[in-house]
């Protein structure tokens, strides 16, 4: 599929040593590219070099923020691929600190495309945005044609970084295209605080036997992608002409209940308990209810599927933090 297309070319990951960018970094190392990694290290944000210690001497590491654009500027430079995955993905951090939220997913975007287009014009680029643009789903799946209503800061300034990459490719030329995902979890993912999303925080509940407190009734539905799955998504997608200017779903094999995943994860773990409560009077307003994605579109265009279903990827996700949950906890 994607066998020998990056052997031996230079691919840039921003948020390198974060969750999803470390994965694709190591499936890159695998694949023969020269990988440069970029990651600002904020602690809040989830990226640590533990991420790729078993390529730690096969890739170089560049520990810069994306909000610097002279950075930037260099380091575009001979970059046959780019892999955006730098942003910051907490929706409760973006209500209350609105500023750098805003300078991350929008300001720092801006800067990111416009080195691009002054220094390295001819750059491959995927960049990953967020189903939370979407806001309350006005029709379930979701589909890409969906209106963009965002319940929260975090939303609105996905939705303006990604189509800053869409202009930029209408106008400029720009190889871009742009990765919607949904719930994405997996090893590496930041389970520390429970600001980047419910995945994180159930896990860390499961590791350490606790009680996994649910909001509402726990019937609210997702659909979880696995990281390996999401990899498969970002390699396609830069590989493929087809894809140049596209904007994509990325999600799940099927809807699956709150309820459901921290069940499964309580039974796989061997412990912890699960509990629902009624929800906070200022998480209400920025709860989407349920959600689902339609991805048929790249299915159809680029032969992406989701491979790991819920099961599977929990049972993998603890093993992974059984092992190495000093580094993460």
């Amino acid at each position: 599929m994607t066998d020998n297309v990056f052997a031996g070319r230079p691919v840039l990951i921003t948020g390198g040593l974060g969750f999803i960018g470390s994965t694709l970094a190591i499936r890159l190392v695998g694949l023969g590219a020269k990988v440069t990694v970029v990651d600002s290290l904020i602690p809040e944000y989830g990226g640590t070099q533990f991420n790729v210690k078993d390529i730690r001497d096969q890739i170089t590491v560049n520990i810069s923020d994306v909000r610097d654009i002279h950075s930037m500027r260099y380091l575009v430079q001979d970059q046959d691929y780019l892999f955006n995955l730098a942003g910051q993905v907490s929706h409760t951090d973006s209500m209350t600190d609105p500023y750098t939220d805003l300078e991350i997913n929008a300001h720092a975007q801006l800067s990111i495309v416009e080195s691009c287009r002054h220094y390295n014009p001819e750059i491959r680029i995927v960049h990953t945005s967020t189903r939370q643009q979407y806001g309350r789903p006005m029709k379930l799946p979701v589909d890409e044609t969906h209106i963009i209503h965002p319940t929260d800061v975090n939303g609105i300034h996905k939705a303006a970084g990604e189509m800053y990459f869409m202009v930029y490719h209408t106008v400029y030329g720009l190889k871009a295209t742009s990765l919607r995902l949904t719930n994405t979890y997996g090893p590496r993912q930041l389970i520390k605080h429970n600001r980047h999303g419910f995945m994180g925080w159930f896990i860390r509940k499961a590791l350490l036997g606790e009680e996994i407190l649910l909001y509402g009734d726990g019937s609210q539905l997702r659909d979880l992608c696995y990281v390996e799955d999401a990899v498969d998504a970002l390699l396609l997608a830069a590989t493929h002409d087809e894809a140049i200017g596209q904007i994509y779903n990325v999600g799940g094999l099927r809807p699956v209940s709150l309820k459901e995943i921290a069940e499964t994860m309580i039974k796989i773990a061997g412990r912890g308990t699960c509990r629902t409560e009624p929800f906070p009077a200022d998480l209400k307003p920025i709860d989407i209810g349920d959600f689902y994605a339609d991805w048929t579109k790249i299915k159809n265009a680029l032969g992406w599927s989701p491979k790991i279903d819920v099961e599977e990827g929990i049972r993998r996700t603890l093993a992974y933090y059984e092992k190495n949950q000093g580094q993460y906890l």
